[in-house]
């Protein structure tokens, strides 16, 4: 069984986050940015910090059986709270798991919906169609988006 440890960016070691986050994979779904090195990553940790300790807002590294498999959190964008959830491919069969715990989360921080943003390379999810609100296409940040409301429950 695998163990899913969240922790704050800053207790893992910066160099772990550029591997991960300059992987091809990762990379291809994510808004199009430079290429992280040690200064980049390390400015990313301090925002991606702030942002954890704003009211309503929650980001963690994501940890299975020790080993740095991605970050996720809940952020807020455009005034609205959004979740964001970014593993590498080896544990995508843990997405769901995770995206339960971070809806969790929204609860604990009593949100009464969050919303969360793909970008449009990525396929529509009927398992997420199911579960929201609504469904609609955005742009943020120049990039267009298929983006889901979901009700905290």
């Amino acid at each position: 069984m695998n163990s899913i440890d969240y922790v704050k960016l800053n207790e893992v070691n910066p160099n772990e986050f550029i591997l991960l986050l300059n992987k091809h994979k990762i990379r291809e779904h994510l808004i199009e940015h430079e290429m992280f090195d040690e200064s980049r990553v390390k400015d990313w940790i301090d925002k991606k910090m702030q942002v954890d300790s704003s009211e309503g807002c929650k980001v963690r590294a994501i940890v299975i059986n020790k080993q740095l498999a991605g970050w996720c959190g809940i952020q807020l964008e455009d005034n609205k709270f959004e979740i964001a959830v970014v593993i590498d491919e080896g544990y995508w069969g843990l997405g769901r798991k995770i995206f339960r715990d971070i809806m969790y989360w929204a609860k604990e921080l009593g949100h009464e919906t969050v919303y969360i943003h793909f970008l449009h390379t990525r396929p529509e999810y009927k398992y997420f169609r199911k579960i929201s609100k609504n469904v609609y296409q955005s742009e943020l940040l120049g990039n267009k988006f298929t983006t889901y409301e979901l009700a905290v429950n």
